[in-house]
Parts: C-alpha cells; sequence; structure tokens
C-alpha cells in the first residue's frame, strides 16, 4: 500500500514528530511505502510531492514546523479541485490519505471522505479548539512559551509601572490566554468565549496600582470588548472564509492609556508561539497520534481522526471532530476572574 501524508493549516510543534512515528511504524511492520504531499491541500491539488521513507524522517522528533510545508489551501474552493485530487491520487498510485491539520484541513478532509476518498485524521492546532478530543498536540508547546513571555515581562511592568497587555493566538477559543495567563499569574484575562467590560478592565488595572503593582493583561487575539462589532477586525480572509484578526492588543492600550492615564504598552507574541522546539509533552502526543494513525490504516478505519481521551489514543469520527468547535467553558473562565484586579 502506498499513503500519503500532507500538514495542512498554520504549522506548528510536533508535526514533524507525527510524521515520523507514522513512517517509522509503517515501513518495518506493514511493508507500506510513503509520499509526502507538499504545502497541505496545495500538495494533491497540484501533484506536488515529497519521498518519505525511514532515513528522510530522521532527526525529526526535536524540529518544529514541519518537513512538506503547509497551507491554507481548499480544494473545495478551486474550480474542479476535488477531481483534480481523485485523479492525482490515481496517477501516483496512492491508495490512502493521513492528513494532519485543524478544523479547515480536517473539514476538507471530512468531506473527501464522504466521496469515497480514503482518508484518516490526525488532529493538530495550537489554539486546542478541535472537538472530540482532550488536547491537541502543539497546544502544550504554545501555552509554555506564552508562559515563560509573561514571565519575562512581570520584571519590566514593574520596574516602569507600565500595564503590560499580552496578545496571543485564539481565534475564537481562549485555551491558550487561559492556561497560559493563569500559569503566568496574569492579573486579567480576556479570551473570545466571554465579551469584556472595558470599564471593568480599567478598575482592575487601577486597583492593581493602588497595591503598587503593575498589571498583566493576556488577551487572546478574538477577544471582543462588549460595546463593539467587529470593525476591530481588518477585513482581510482566507480561503476558508475566516477574518484576519490582529490589533486588539493595541486597542487595549490605547483604551487603558486614555482611561487611567497609566502607561500601557503592548507584546504581540504572533508566530513565536508556533515556532521552534516541541515541549516533551507535545513529542509524546505527537508520536502516539502517528503511530495509532497508521494503524488505523491498516485496519481500514476511513473517515476517522486519533484522539487523546485521559490517557487513551481512541479513533472518532472526523464529522464528530469538525462539527464544532471547543471552547472555553465560561464556568472554567469565571474560576480564574477570582483573581482579576
Amino acid at each position: 500500500m502506498r499513503v500519503g501524508v500532507l500538514t495542512g493549516g498554520g504549522d506548528c510543534p510536533g508535526l514533524n514528530a507525527v510524521i515520523r512515528a507514522i513512517v517509522r511504524k509503517g515501513v518495518p511492520e506493514y511493508g507500506y511505502s510513503f509520499l509526502g504531499f507538499r504545502d497541505g491541500w496545495r500538495g494533491p491539488l497540484e501533484a506536488l510531492t515529497k519521498p518519505l521513507d525511514i532515513p528522510a524522517v530522521r532527526g525529526l522528533l526535536p524540529r518544529g514546523g514541519t518537513i512538506l510545508g503547509s497551507s491554507r489551501t481548499n480544494p473545495f474552493a478551486v474550480e474542479g479541485g476535488v477531481e483534480k485530487i481523485r485523479t492525482n491520487l490515481q496517477n501516483l498510485g496512492v491508495d490512502a490519505l493521513i492528513a494532519i491539520g485543524g478544523e479547515d484541513t480536517l473539514g476538507v478532509a471530512t468531506k473527501l471522505h464522504e466521496i469515497g476518498v480514503n482518508v484518516i485524521g490526525v488532529p493538530k492546532t495550537i489554539d486546542n479548539d478541535l472537538s472530540g478530543t482532550d488536547y491537541t498536540f502543539g497546544f502544550d508547546t504554545a501555552v509554555n512559551i506564552a508562559t515563560e513571555a509573561i514571565d519575562r515581562l512581570h520584571t519590566t511592568a514593574e520596574s516602569h509601572h507600565r500595564a503590560l497587555i499580552v496578545e496571543v493566538m485564539g481565534r475564537h477559543a481562549g485555551w491558550i490566554a487561559l492556561h497560559a495567563g493563569m500559569a503566568g499569574g496574569a492579573n486579567i484575562i480576556l479570551i473570545p468565549e466571554v465579551r469584556f467590560d472595558i470599564e471593568q478592565v480599567c478598575r482592575w488595572v487601577e486597583s492593581r496600582f493602588r497595591l503598587d503593582y503593575a498589571p498583566i493583561i493576556v488577551v487572546s487575539e478574538g477577544a471582543m470588548p462588549k460595546d463593539r462589532d467587529e470593525s476591530l477586525l481588518n477585513g482581510e480572509k482566507d480561503a476558508f472564509g475566516h477574518v484576519r484578526l490582529g490589533g486588539i492588543g493595541d486597542w487595549l492600550a490605547k483604551e487603558i492609556e486614555t482611561r487611567t492615564g497609566k502607561e500601557a504598552r503592548t507584546t504581540v507574541l504572533g508566530h513565536v508561539q508556533r515556532g521552534g522546539t516541541p515541549t516533551a509533552r507535545d513529542r509524546w502526543l505527537a508520536t502516539r497520534f502517528g503511530l495509532h494513525a497508521i494503524d488505523a490504516v491498516h485496519a481500514g478505519q476511513w473517515g476517522q481522526m486519533t484522539a487523546l481521551r485521559g490517557t487513551d489514543i481512541t479513533m472518532v469520527p472526523l464529522s464528530e471532530a469538525t462539527k464544532e468547535l471547543k471552547v472555553v467553558d465560561p464556568a472554567l473562565y469565571a474560576e480564574a476572574e477570582v483573581f482579576f484586579g
């Protein structure tokens, strides 16, 4: 059997560990051959390939990014895209496809499965917002990077008596902000699931300064104030219709300075959260996902996705994993609010 492998959407630490595990088990145990598709769904769409064998995956475990490249290509938005994929898979002799990605990549995989393509999914996103799995790899690394940044900002905030804002990734889900904010001892955490009151934020800021402490505010890129609409977004959209985010941190800094008279500065972590060496936990999870993905190929469990449930890896339908996003429960967020102000 010849198996295709692709990585789509935003890159994240642990992608290479999945590829490594798939190949290192698939070749000796099942006798499969592997073909890497480059740049996400653009690979099978345009027949862009890269050979994958055991020598090709050596040394990948600690390496960030993805050796296959990635993109936000949506074949269903391309005229004749699905038929091109079918034709290219047939011409290349690819019998099955392992798609590693987030909601958009796996959403495409779900649709391809429905029309007869043999697909297995592996969940990847630093946002940890995929349903069906307790955690996705990449999330732990992103949280650790954000936490370290918050730790470092505490001392400079105190030295200059400033309010410091840390803008982290999180379009619709505030998992990174919540976990990193609590771990880093942030004074205020703002997430997309709960619209915030800017006046209350300013009261919390003033409260910290009255105690001779400089506040640290962690905000998800998709967080929104109660009295504003989508005007904080810049309007640009990708192939999946997502509006490009960014700017909430700078907006907060200006509002805090205007309303409190206190100096405020913003640090946007951006793609720093995606890069570099994966943590031990992400390497562990990515490796287990890869091993179970190739087992699923061997068992013919098409249309399924690897998932972490407790400490067990199980298979769940792709349709379940992509039907809705996993967001932060407001009750869980309320636990963090105890420390605000």
